[in-house]
């Protein structure tokens, strides 16, 4: 009998805590009367993993929003899972990644966890940990990090936590080898989680000399499979102390204390040491209050048999304290995820120990982030969308034969919402719902990930405003371009006459005009 109630609240727990999860995608990516809609980060991130997974479908490692460049300083992993779970069941991408994946992903993950832990606390936090950005009225984010309720806007960080789990089970069963080789796998998911784990296997390989097996075999793998990517010499972090600390204390939208950022800087600039550093531990110790919140209590005990754990979740506070990524400097806000994830297990593990009344009020202190931030996706109208009546143009293209499609520059309106997506964000939604490869689109991650794409707009820019023929003629020619996609077309056409550099109307309703190029 108490096995079957054990099994029923750890059922519950997980069944539970995965909806909720999955209440951040659910509504995305489906069709409504206006069209489809994106909630959250959806209308960027989603777009862009569809984009990319599309072209992997296709057999092609092109750079589907940079037409001509191969894709690099980009790990595949989630992506090549995508595109190989649509070829093989032809399930709709989108399906896939906005009403499939997130509730096996976040099942995954709480069973897992339950698995290695034996812990219905451990799970609650995975589930349920936040920030005490609810305090001050602010957001989960508000001290930069985002928490558990958002694990699946950002499916390969959920990919990868589910393959740190395997690996840590297979060595619990001290099958070290085997988890070498999903250990191997992992920085193919996510870099992040790949640097943090062989850390902490290393780490923990002093205490158990097992794991230096899964520690050479998983790296060694890693290493010969990776090996074109690491000699090219990209350098991807910079070093940039403090940067997070600054910006959360400088800007609006994170803990915004104006006073305090400027005292920062100018005991920085003034090379005031002792008030520096005063500062800065003062704006740490708010950056990891704030964003660990009750797990917190993870720090109560330390036991030697969660050395990996422990090592993860250090490197995941240090690296972004020193580093910042190239291109997009708060993107190496993710290591800190690892930390976060860990420091809930051990905080449910260290919890058991308190009075009921304890666990009560870590509850009713946790809860608020998830509650307060469902409300960003709860709402019937979305803050981003693709129209009908550009669905219907993107599934013309769809059915053209492949080619390159030339999109209008990003500008960006401040319309009301739903905003479409040519206004709201630079996205990759013709590449991904036009299954085409795009001359220039998605210019935030064509930034992350170290491309050329400033001097690419300013040729789009030239062909949008040119009068020179020849030269209008040229460019197409050189770029190999098939299709021009002009929504909202009073305002986005050309000023070269299009038939006179040798395209020709093939598409046109209401809000998009489509021409193709003879090749």
């Amino acid at each position: 009998m108490i096995t079957f109630v054990k099994k029923y609240k750890v059922g519950l727990l997980i069944l539970t805590g995965s909806l909720i999860l999955a209440v951040t995608m659910f509504k995305s990516g489906v069709r409504y009367s206006f069209g489809v809609g994106f909630w959250g980060a959806n209308g960027h991130d989603g777009i862009w993993h569809i984009a990319l997974a599309k072209g992997l479908a296709r057999g092609s490692l092109d750079m589907p929003i940079m037409s001509g460049e191969k894709i690099k300083n980009y790990h595949l992993g989630f992506d090549l899972l995508l595109a190989g779970l649509h070829i093989i069941t032809r399930i709709p991408m989108t399906t896939l990644y906005f009403q499939i994946l997130p509730i096996v992903f976040s099942v995954l993950i709480g069973l897992l966890t339950y698995r290695l832990t034996k812990n219905l606390w451990s799970v609650f936090f995975v589930y349920f940990g936040g920030s005490l950005g609810w305090v001050w009225g602010g957001g989960e984010s508000m001290f930069w990090s985002q928490q558990s309720i958002s694990t699946l806007i950002n499916p390969p960080y959920a990919l990868s936590l589910i393959f740190m789990l395997w690996g840590l089970l297979l060595i619990q069963q001290k099958k070290y080898w085997w988890a070498g080789i999903v250990f191997a796998i992992l920085p193919h998911i996510k870099i992040y989680a790949g640097i943090l784990s062989f850390a902490g296997l290393l780490i923990a390989g002093f205490k158990d000399r097992n794991l230096f097996k899964t520690f050479g075999l998983g790296l060694s793998i890693y290493l010969i499979s990776n090996f074109q990517s690491l000699i090219s010499g990209v350098k991807i972090l910079e070093w940039q102390p403090g940067w997070f600390l600054e910006t959360m204390m400088a800007l609006s939208d994170r803990f915004n204390w104006p006073k305090f950022y400027e005292a920062m800087i100018n005991y920085k600039a003034a090379k005031n040491f002792l008030k520096g550093i005063s500062a800065y531990a003062v704006a740490f110790v708010i950056f990891l209050v704030g964003n660990m919140s009750t797990r917190l209590l993870s720090l109560f005990e330390f036991s030697q048999k969660n050395i990996f754990y422990y090592t993860v979740i250090v490197w995941g506070v240090v690296i972004p304290m020193f580093f910042v990524q190239k291109g997009t400097a708060w993107n190496t806000v993710q290591f800190f995820y690892y930390s976060l994830f860990f420091t809930g297990i051990l905080a449910g593990e260290n919890i058991q120990r308190f009075s009921k009344l304890i666990k009560t009020t870590v509850v009713v202190l946790t809860l608020p982030t998830t509650w307060l931030a469902l409300a960003h996706y709860l709402p019937l109208r979305p803050p981003a969308m693709i129209a009908n009546v550009e669905l219907e143009a993107l599934k013309f293209l769809e059915n053209q034969p492949k080619g390159i499609v030339l999109v209008p520059f990003f500008e960006g309106k401040d319309s009301p919402p739903p905003r479409p997506l040519y206004d709201y964000e630079s996205t990759a939604y013709v590449a991904a719902y036009s299954n085409n490869p795009t001359f220039l689109e998605d210019e935030v991650n064509l930034n992350i990930t170290g491309y050329d794409w400033l001097s690419r707009r300013k040729e789009v820019i030239t062909f949008w405003e040119t009068r020179d023929t020849s030269w209008a003629k040229e460019f197409l020619f050189r770029n190999n371009i098939r299709y021009l996609y002009l929504s909202q077309i009073a305002n986005n056409r050309p000023v070269v006459d299009l038939k006179s550099v040798g395209m020709r109307n093939i598409f046109e309703n209401s809000q998009v005009s489509i021409w193709s190029r003879q090749l």
